[in-house]
């Protein structure tokens, strides 16, 4: 896939100190950014930025995951500091106007879709976005969709449900796209096939996962969201090893007494 890319500089200071680290490059920015699931912090409050390229975040929380996502791509509003998406700051409604031309957003879930064909989701999704018909045709060749395009995305097997869901997201080409799971249902075969593509939607493509492992081998850059904390992979803490199950004492004299367990009692008589 290969769509002219608009990277805008957005000038920030640099703090190697930690995580911190906003430079020139960044293309989202927060600063003391909070978020929170109902009573509890997803994220407490801190600072980061992350630049352009292919860029992960994994966790073990899909839901802290989900709502970090989409905080950082404005569908929710943050609960505490400042983000700024492309140099824009999400606070003022004109920002936000602007912004919605320039992302490109996948849910995991998209119900709503099922009773769409592939031509029409991504024609919708263009229309939305004051795209041209031209655009439809591009970006389904693009993904390999042509001879997919008349299924009904409802039953479309998940890899292709991936590739029209990525369509529809990215049929306006932004310059910045925020992808929700996009390989947790698929296979390895799969994956490797849809990897590639990522890379060409956008100036900036952060995706989600469940494990940082997911996403090394072939992201610029993966951070992991553990304990309210965003940190890079690298610094993320190893999980922790499970307590060793206690071994019951070997029976004496060749017969069981009494085992109890959670759901049953076993006796075994003795054996003469």
């Amino acid at each position: 896939m290969h769509w002219d890319r608009f990277a805008g500089d957005v000038p920030h200071r640099e703090d190697r100190g930690g995580l911190t680290v906003i430079v020139e490059t960044s293309a989202v920015v927060a600063r003391g950014l909070g978020v929170r699931h109902g009573a509890r912090w997803v994220l407490r409050p801190s600072s980061f930025g992350l630049p352009g390229g292919l860029v992960g975040i994994a966790g073990p929380d899909r839901s802290d995951r989900s709502d970090l996502l989409a905080t950082l791509a404005t569908l929710r509003r943050p609960h505490a500091g400042r983000l700024e998406v492309l140099g824009l700051d999400v606070r003022t409604r004109a920002a936000l106007r602007r912004l919605r031309t320039r992302i490109g957003f996948l849910p995991a879930r998209a119900r709503w879709a099922a009773g769409f064909t592939v031509h029409d989701l991504v024609s919708y999704a263009a229309y939305y976005q004051r795209r041209s018909p031209s655009t439809v045709r591009d970006v389904l060749t693009a993904l390999e969709l042509d001879d997919a395009a008349a299924w009904p995305y409802g039953e479309l097997p998940a890899d292709l449900r991936v590739r029209a869901g990525l369509a529809a997201a990215c049929v306006h080409r932004p310059e910045i796209a925020f992808l929700e799971e996009p390989l947790t249902l698929l296979g390895e075969a799969a994956r490797a096939d849809l990897v590639p593509l990522l890379a060409g939607l956008a100036p900036t493509v952060v995706v989600t996962a469940p494990a940082a492992e997911w996403l090394i081998p072939w992201c610029d850059h993966v951070y992991v969201l553990e304990r309210t904390r965003l940190v890079p992979a690298g610094e993320a803490a190893a999980p922790p090893a499970p307590p060793a199950r206690e071994r019951r004492p070997e029976p004496r004299h060749g017969h069981w007494h009494l085992v109890r367990g959670p759901q049953r009692r076993l006796r075994r008589a003795t054996v003469p």
